[in-house]
């Protein structure tokens, strides 16, 4: 579920004519062309309505296309993704947006009505479990393969990952590793890059982090990938960077509501009642994300959970922050679960 495109039809050389560019405008369902140089360089583009306002200036079907093309157009430097300038460009309906080098040669198209953003952090999936409360399904077939619809639970996940931008995922595995690694493979056919992460034994929640020889991003985004899940990644990393906080928990509301008369007390007195009241508390989602700087405080190669960071963290003076989920989310532990989701897929897949 790329949401890269290829190059050609998109692209046409700076000694072509106005009606050559109309002729492949005409063949191209994004009504968008990039104009490129002998060199290999991106120096502008061109739409449909750019060709209808050289009309009207008397432009006619033997004029180069540097004389109409939009020099000012707006890309993005692959090194240096600006999200902000992405959102101008999704506000403004441009749909095709180009990722350029230092020397504006072409690296990728972006498709904006598939491709949301293009965050800069990498994600782990933690994909290691036995899932032993939805035996037997997982006897023979690991938890994140087991199907929804006609995708495996782990797909969702990665699908919604290259949906926000993200395009190095680690995957950590152990129970029948090999079916997920034959089952991805190294990501090429999702046109992202994908790792594998071996755990020798259980390492927790987050114990697989400390596999990774080197992150590249400042912003490491964990998870469960056996969630099924429409987080909104790149509100959840907008709310991680404005917060400042040195790690971010993805949130979902838990309600608990008790089913007797509750006495507010003091010593022996009671200076309240509340009947059969109902208290919502914000629970763990299994999603986070977290700054490189604090990555260290991971033992190496030893079963450590997400709530062992967070109490490092708060131990340490460090902030947390937390983002509620706006959708839908469920944590595919039993088969109960699984037959929620499965019912849940039928509408909106």
């Amino acid at each position: 579920m790329s949401h890269f495109i290829t190059f050609e039809k998109y692209l046409i050389q700076d000694t072509c004519t106005f009606f050559q560019a109309l002729e492949k405008l005409n063949a191209n369902d994004a009504l968008t062309l990039f104009v490129q140089n002998t060199d290999g360089n991106i120096i502008g583009s061109v739409t449909d309505g750019d060709l209808r306002r050289s009309l009207l200036r008397g432009i006619t079907m033997s004029t180069n296309i540097q004389e109409i093309m939009f020099r000012d157009f707006i890309y993005i430097h692959k090194d240096k993704p600006n999200i902000a300038l992405i959102e101008q460009a999704r506000s403004n309906n441009i749909r095709l947006l180009p990722v350029l080098d230092e020397s504006f040669n072409l690296v990728k198209l972006i498709d904006l009505k598939k491709q949301q953003s293009m965050l800069p952090i990498e994600a782990v999936l933690m994909a290691g479990g036995r899932g032993e409360r939805l035996r037997p399904l997982t006897d023979t077939t690991p938890k994140p393969l087991l199907k929804l619809g006609d995708k495996a639970i782990i797909e969702y996940n990665l699908n919604n990952l290259i949906k926000y931008g993200v395009s190095q995922i680690y995957v950590s595995v152990k129970y029948l590793s090999e079916q997920i690694e034959s089952y991805l493979g190294d990501g090429i056919k999702y046109n992202i890059h994908i790792d594998y992460l071996k755990e020798g034994h259980p390492l927790g929640t987050l114990g697989s982090v400390s596999l990774v020889d080197e992150f590249h991003s400042d912003a490491i985004l964990v998870m469960n990938s056996d969630l099924f899940t429409n987080l909104n990644i790149e509100e959840f990393y907008n709310h991680f960077i404005e917060s400042g906080a040195s790690m971010a928990v993805a949130t979902f509301p838990y309600v608990v509501s008790v089913p007797y008369g509750v006495l507010n007390t003091e010593h022996s007195e009671v200076k309240s009642f509340v009947e059969k009241p109902t208290y919502t508390y914000q629970a763990s989602a299994g999603i986070y994300l977290i700054r490189k700087d604090v990555l260290h405080l991971i033992p190496a190669d030893t079963f450590y959970n997400a709530t062992d960071l967070m109490e490092a963290l708060i131990s340490g003076g460090k902030k947390i922050s937390y983002f509620p989920i706006v959708g839908y989310w469920i944590n595919i532990g039993k088969p109960d679960d699984y037959k929620k989701a499965q019912e849940y897929i039928k509408y909106i897949d």
